[in-house]
């Protein structure tokens, strides 16, 4: 079984998408540390002046070592309404907006307290559009305790009966391959190159939110992730 992990991003980029494309399993690593000014709150759409970035205030101060989990959304300030106003600004013509338009309205319009919870449901409805559903795990279901990428991800795979652990390109950078070989779990790494597809405002720009796929595309967008030159590379002497 080919299991992936990765955090529960806001409104995640199409090279997350292609991950679960690719799983059996996909892990949301909801109990790592909230990163601060990097995807886990925000994230970028195409507008007619260029990237823009949506994003969700949270409660970070005194709270620098909080998980994902425990991250908890700020409601001083109408952010919903300004996030809908943006992906309708930008979007109103997309050829698929008007058929998701009435759930992103629904959710913006909630009142959400815990941010992992509104990621998930974003997260969820993507996959589902995407034809890539009911594939999900959070990793805070599973009892790990362990500390540090290597034993975290090991211990995840472990736990779900992982054969072959799907990593992102960065962790071969960190990842402790031997521990993975040791307890018979192969190592493979996502080489993503990004699919160009039809996109409003201009020529195309790469690693916005997969909305921007799914309002431009709409049934065509999981052909356009398939066909997108994206595969995994075995490493050398893992088995």
């Amino acid at each position: 079984m080919l299991v992936t992990i990765h955090q529960p991003e806001h409104l995640p980029w199409t090279g997350f998408f292609d991950k679960l494309r690719q799983a059996d399993l996909f892990v949301l690593l909801d109990t790592c540390q909230f990163a601060k000014d990097d995807f886990q709150n925000r994230n970028r759409i195409k507008t007619a002046q260029g990237p823009a970035w949506l994003t969700v205030p949270v409660y970070k101060a005194g709270r620098s070592e909080q998980t994902i989990m425990d991250t908890q959304i700020c409601n001083d300030r109408a952010w919903g309404r300004q996030c809908l106003a943006l992906i309708t600004q930008s979007y109103a013509r997309a050829p698929f907006f008007a058929a998701h338009k009435p759930f992103f309205t629904e959710l913006y319009n909630r009142r959400w307290e815990s941010l992992v919870e509104l990621n998930i449901t974003f997260i969820t409805y993507l996959a589902e559009q995407f034809g890539l559903g009911g594939r999900f795990v959070r990793a805070s279901e599973l009892g790990i305790t362990e500390r540090g990428p290597t034993r975290v991800n090991l211990a995840i795979c472990r736990a779900v009966g992982a054969t072959t652990y799907l990593s992102g390109r960065a962790g071969r950078t960190y990842l402790d391959e031997v521990a993975f070989a040791e307890h018979g779990i192969a190592v493979r790494y996502q080489e993503f190159q990004h699919p160009v597809y039809p996109q409003q405002w201009g020529d195309f720009v790469p690693a916005m939110s997969a909305i921007d796929l799914l309002f431009n595309c709409g049934p065509d967008s999981l052909v356009i992730l398939s066909m997108a030159n994206a595969h995994v590379s075995v490493q050398e002497g893992v088995v």
